[in-house]
């Protein structure tokens, strides 16, 4: 057998990551402002709560497939960069490039500025805010955690450790008080199901999905940092199935929970969702308590994204396929700073984008448009990454593998066939936001090329 090396470009980043952290930053990633918005999306888009449910178990099964398919890759490549390693490896270099260009311009970016205005929505609670304070609020968020993750990965995974665990243990609260204090009722659960056939609302119950599967994403994030992780063959695939699992569980729950103390209606008008359920079972101190959590919640979030993120751009600066600069450590806290500082750049200036970018209008708010960029592109190559595991069984049957798919072949083509009907149903309900999406992707062929050109002369 043959085994790859750590890294085709070589990196100075060092393994400092242990089984817990890399669970904490996935789960603490995943558990950011969505869930405690997005229930309200989801019971405006459907009707009927056991469809709303049904939502939240198709969306965790779908990322349990994607989680399931990848760490073989992860446990095969345990390189920084994650997808972009596994996409190179599988497809060649301009594949690649693209994924670390989307993630570089709107999949990690646009994720890191939408979970911060998500938080900063949620300051609100305390005391008003106009929308040019949110997004003030939101940027300050990102400089802050941004220059904590420049000063050493061991300090932003320990920050990550404790933000993860506090909010873990907020939503649990939550869930356990929604059905033991009074104020809830079965009777909220009514209609289950929708009075019309399925035809006339399952491209509602995809425009839903989109919002499920972003309060899912970054079940993947502990990859962008392989190279960092201890024993990676061992760790990185378990990291990723438990921190899917354990969070799907609690989505779940939290869902059906809310629906419990407030209902259908009402979770659909809601714009604090997790709150307004606390107001009902806790009264105004609940409420406030939650908040609070929900504020630690998004901050554990986007630290785990800022934290890992930065590693794609190095990734590829290390193989001269980006700014040369991108790929510099810093020689005493050991942390990809232009990185980290350039992703911090480009999150703060995306909270400033308008409804219309480009002359494409979109009349929903900042954070559903972001959502939309993000799950369309993410998903493009997460069928990708899926088709990897195929490809790379076949063309590299003798690379070692630590972690094989579950399920295989079937666990990666079910997940590829659900990411495409994901795509094209995106495409058809939100025409304008895809087409931004795909924009940005195909605009990063002109420096692909551009790259290659450089880089074959340095």
């Amino acid at each position: 057998m043959t085994t790859p090396p750590q890294t085709s470009a070589g990196s100075d980043l060092k393994r400092e990551l242990g089984l817990f952290d890399a669970v904490m930053i996935n789960a603490g990633t995943m558990i950011a402002s969505a869930i405690f918005i997005v229930p309200a999306t989801v019971a405006a888009a459907v009707q009927g709560t056991a469809v709303m449910t049904l939502v939240w178990v198709i969306g965790g099964i779908v990322s349990l497939l994607g989680a399931l398919s990848v760490a073989e890759l992860a446990a095969a490549y345990p390189e920084a960069g994650g997808q972009y390693a596994y996409l190179r490896e599988a497809y060649g270099t301009v594949w690649a490039f693209l994924y670390g260009w989307s993630n570089f311009s709107v999949i990690n970016t646009a994720s890191i500025t939408a979970i911060a205005v998500g938080f900063a929505k949620y300051i609100g609670f305390f005391t008003p805010l106009s929308e040019s304070g949110i997004r003030i609020i939101a940027i300050v968020s990102i400089i802050g955690l941004t220059v904590l993750n420049c000063r050493g990965v061991r300090l932003g995974a320990t920050t990550q450790n404790v933000l993860t665990t506090l909010k873990i243990g907020a939503l649990i609260a939550l869930i356990v008080t929604s059905f033991v204090i009074p104020g809830g009722s079965v009777s909220h659960f009514q209609p289950l199901w929708p009075s019309e056939p399925v035809g006339h609302w399952i491209g509602a119950f995809g425009v839903a999905m989109v919002g499920v599967l972003w309060a899912y994403d970054g079940w993947i994030e502990t990859t962008y940092v392989g190279s960092e992780i201890v024993n990676p063959g061992r760790n990185l695939p378990r990291s990723i199935i438990l921190s899917t699992v354990m969070v799907m569980v609690l989505f779940v729950l939290a869902s059906v929970a809310f629906a419990y103390v407030l209902g259908a209606s009402a979770m659909a008008g809601s714009a604090l969702v997790a709150s307004d359920a606390a107001k009902v079972t806790m009264g105004s101190l609940g409420a406030t308590l939650v908040v609070a959590a929900i504020l630690i919640s998004t901050l554990g979030a986007n630290n785990g994204i800022i934290l890992t993120a930065a590693r794609i751009p190095y990734a590829m600066a290390r193989q001269a396929l980006f700014f040369r600069a991108q790929g510099l450590v810093h020689p005493r806290y050991g942390t990809p700073i232009v990185a980290l500082v350039t992703q911090g750049v480009i999150a703060s200036v995306l909270t400033l984008v308008p409804r219309c970018v480009f002359g494409i209008c979109s009349p929903r708010p900042l954070y559903d448009q972001l959502a939309t960029y993000v799950v369309f592109a993410q998903f493009v190559f997460y069928a990708l990454s899926a088709g990897a595991v195929i490809r790379l069984r076949r063309k590299a049957p003798q690379l070692e593998r630590p972690y094989r798919t579950w399920g295989y072949p079937v666990t990666p083509i079910v997940f590829i066939a659900f990411a495409i009907w994901l795509v094209a149903n995106t495409i058809v309900e939100t025409p304008k936001d895809s087409a931004i999406g795909a924009g940005i992707i195909l605009f990063g062929l002109p420096g692909y090329y551009y790259w290659r050109r450089v880089g074959a002369g340095r």
